[in-house]
């Protein structure tokens, strides 16, 4: 048991504020990599069909802009989401201070026995804290956020937009500027070292082990590659 979970309400979430700080990053991080896959895997199996290049690039950009947008918006409603969480729970902790005071008192008192003070020291904290900022003591220790660190819905929304569409021109322009006998293996390449760059990326932010992330993201950009182009010779045979 650690800290948050000692003394809490029952049903009570706890949030990190690292997460939240970091949210953007996060958004930017997997919005590279959905631009990176999906455009790669449309271009690929657009390529693989036989079509000329005006055609790969409508797909390209039509591909790019619903993309970004669909990261846009996809990040706008769950950060805001989670928002409306945080914001429920500081209300929520805010009015047990209000009415339940000295029950309060003694949850904060808990948490910080669980955190390895003797009883009467952290009763002594605890009171001392609660004196000074009630709701910051508990936004600290309760929640692990206060109302500063809530999560910001328009920084995830840009983050995710601006970096899916920077993911997806590397696949985008190596199609379209390649001769077709070598653009659709160098744009394979390209992505697979993207999403091996990106991969390691989201597990340093994680705290996670890299080469497990690393050969997952490359793995699974491969396999929607690899299916699109089958997809598209398919295609291209039966038109053609």
């Amino acid at each position: 048991m650690n800290g948050r979970d000692a003394g809490s309400h029952s049903g009570e979430a706890h949030v990190g504020g690292t997460g939240a700080r970091l949210n953007w990053l996060r958004a930017g991080v997997l919005g590279a990599n959905d631009g990176i896959v999906s455009t790669s895997s449309l271009v690929i199996g657009v390529a693989a069909s036989g079509v000329g290049n005006d055609a790969l690039l409508t797909a390209g950009l039509a591909g790019l802009t619903a993309g970004a947008l669909s990261m846009g918006v996809g990040e706008y409603v769950s950060v805001s989401t989670q928002r409306d969480t945080e914001r429920a729970l500081v209300q929520k902790e805010k009015y047990e201070l209000e009415h339940f005071p000295n029950e309060e008192l003694d949850e904060l008192t808990s948490l910080y026995e669980a955190r390895g003070l003797s009883p009467d020291l952290a009763r002594q904290v605890a009171v001392q804290l609660t004196e000074r900022d009630a709701f910051a003591a508990h936004a600290e220790v309760e929640l692990g956020f206060g109302e500063e660190d809530f999560t910001n819905p328009w920084h995830a929304a840009w983050a995710s937009i601006a970096s899916f569409v920077l993911g997806a021109f590397l696949p985008l322009i190596t199609v379209l500027f390649l001769p077709a006998d070598t653009r659709i293996i160098v744009t394979v390449v390209a992505a697979a070292t993207a999403l091996a760059i990106t991969g390691t990326v989201s597990a340093r932010l994680g705290g996670a082990r890299v080469r497990p992330a690393l050969v997952r993201n490359v793995l699974g950009g491969l396999t929607a590659m690899a299916i699109t182009y089958g997809i598209g010779t398919l295609v291209g045979t039966r038109i053609g």
